[in-house]
């Protein structure tokens, strides 16, 4: 039987005509271009299609691991009708399940954790092999710090100083691309104190630990079967990855008591206690009310007082734990309402630690004294020795050994406030607001914006030297590294750091220096040759 011929519609006759004119069109320019020379060659094209690269390198192994969600299920096959009281239902449902499941996610999880139990990447934890020894926008790789200004000084310690600084070099068995020290976005960074090998520590925004020994060499791997580049391609470093948190690990800190006692505070309103000898995450502080939200935005315990925790949280509170409470009931626990906003870091001062810093999102860094604590209940306050107002909020007050407080801030300055004389003061000791303006001002483009990590000054804790200096990631992906009085020593970068550098930490003693990056990377300089 023959078709019957199908007459077109006038828009379907108009549609082929239109694509006909188009295409004879494309010829004429293809002939007119080959005429005038124009037309790339067959080789041009091909080299153009197939840029030449570099040799393979192998990328650190990942383990993704496996979300249960609820599963998705067909309203057609089960016989439901569109737009029926029955799907709206079955939509509702569905929509709840999701919503639970996403909660169920970001819960928090109480008790003590092992560390085989939370391995989620690299290789298995092995306590006796990693710790055996124990201005304006962005302009990418424009350096603001150059060679010549480098040399720009007449003071020849300076000059020893930079040179020094200067001379770090990036990890020279792995690039930073090759790095992988968390899944997710880096937000806090820092160096097991030991100086045997730099051990690096990084938290991330889903609650990953990531841990890598970069005392590592570059291996090679033998070329498999199929690859038909006929190289050699070296292993990424290995890492091992745990999972403390259910949320972001917004900041940690070894114990000054204890080196293997790691402390992290994350967005899932816990601190939990890692110990590294032994292989497990023991929960030392967590709301009494296992559904209360309380985020924490900082963590530090004192030199003095290896019992008492004192955190920050995100709603402005912060607060003074003591660890030998039981985890499940917070008795040991007195908050103390110091902002309306967010405090987005605070510090206590290493030698005189009654003595707290606190940068918030309502502009101010605020210094106070916990030797008198003022009013009661909800109302009660630490004494209120002084306080700076900048333009737009404080991101970090970090103090370092002699008294100086560095902040950055989102009006594009780092401040540093020189309290060398603080172990002087009594307790009632109030500053006026020229005592509390900053000695040094130096400009400093903080505009992270939504995906990057927001950059904070971190002092090195015990400079070989004396020197105090401090570092802080860089938006042209540099890290830079500037002394107490301002003076730029160094700007540190180098190739394959294809993203900000945002989260930089000093070794608290050597002269090696980690920052981490949104995609999870890891950029670390050293002394050449280590």
């Amino acid at each position: 039987m023959a078709r019957q011929k199908v007459e077109l519609s006038e828009y379907e006759r108009k549609r082929q005509e239109n694509i006909a004119k188009t295409q004879a069109l494309l010829r004429n320019l293809e002939m007119e271009a080959a005429e005038a020379g124009l037309a790339p060659t067959s080789k041009t094209s091909t080299a153009l299609a197939k840029p030449k690269s570099k040799p393979k390198k192998a990328a650190t192994k990942k383990i993704k691991a496996e979300e249960v969600v609820p599963r998705r299920t067909s309203s057609r096959l089960k016989g439901i009708e569109a737009d029926s009281e029955t799907a709206k239902r079955k939509a509702e449902e569905d929509f709840q399940l999701q919503k639970e499941a996403d909660r169920a996610k970001r819960q928090r999880i109480s008790g003590d954790l092992n560390f085989g139990d939370i391995v989620v990447g690299g290789r298995s934890w092995d306590e006796n092999g990693m710790f055996a020894s124990i201005v304006g926008p962005a302009k990418p790789y424009e350096r603001t710090f150059t060679d010549d200004q480098l040399k720009e000084t007449t003071d020849k310690e300076l000059r020893a100083l930079r040179e020094r600084m200067a001379g770090l070099q990036l990890w020279e068995d792995f690039e930073p691309n090759e790095i992988k020290l968390t899944p997710e976005r880096i937000y806090a960074m820092g160096f097991h104190p030991t100086a045997d090998k730099p051990l690096v520590f990084a938290g991330d925004k889903l609650g990953n630990l990531g841990i890598c020994d970069c005392s590592q060499k570059a291996g090679v791997k033998q070329e498999d079967d199929d690859d038909d580049d006929g190289e050699d391609e070296t292993e990424g470093p290995s890492i091992t990855t745990l999972k403390p948190h259910t949320r972001t690990i917004h900041t940690f800190q070894f114990s000054p008591h204890d080196p293997n006692a790691l402390y992290s505070a994350s967005y899932d309103s816990t601190v939990r206690k890692l110990d590294l000898a032994k292989g497990i995450a023991v929960e030392v502080y967590g709301p009494a009310d296992k559904s209360e939200d309380m985020p924490l935005s900082g963590i530090e315990i004192a030199k003095d007082n290896p019992n008492t925790l004192y955190f920050s949280t995100l709603d402005g509170r912060f607060g003074m734990y003591d660890m030998r409470s039981p985890a499940e009931e917070a008795v040991g626990l007195d908050m103390l309402h110091l902002s309306e906003k967010k405090i987005g870091g605070f510090s206590l001062h290493p030698t005189q630690p009654h003595l707290v810093a606190t940068a918030s999102l309502d502009r101010t860094l605020k210094i106070w004294d916990l030797r008198k604590i003022n009013g009661k209940g909800e109302w009660r306050l630490p004494a209120l020795i002084g306080e700076h107002e900048s333009r737009l909020s404080v991101s970090h007050a970090a103090w370092n050994a002699v008294g100086q407080v560095a902040t950055a801030s989102y009006d594009d300055t780092i401040k540093i406030h020189d309290f060398s004389n603080c172990a002087d003061w009594k307790v009632g000791t109030s500053l006026s607001d020229a005592e509390m303006k900053p000695s040094v001002v130096v400009p400093h483009n903080n505009q992270t914006g939504r995906w990057v990590t927001i950059l904070r000054p971190q002092w090195q804790q015990h400079p070989s030297d004396g020197v105090q200096r401090f570092c802080i990631g860089n938006m042209n992906r540099f890290v830079d590294i500037y002394t107490a009085k301002g003076q730029q020593l160094a700007q540190l970068g180098g190739e394959g750091i294809t993203a900000v550098p945002s989260v930089a930490k000093f070794h608290p003693t050597q002269d090696w220096v980690a920052a981490g990056t949104a995609s999870g990377k890891l950029c670390l300089w050293m002394q050449a040759g280590l």
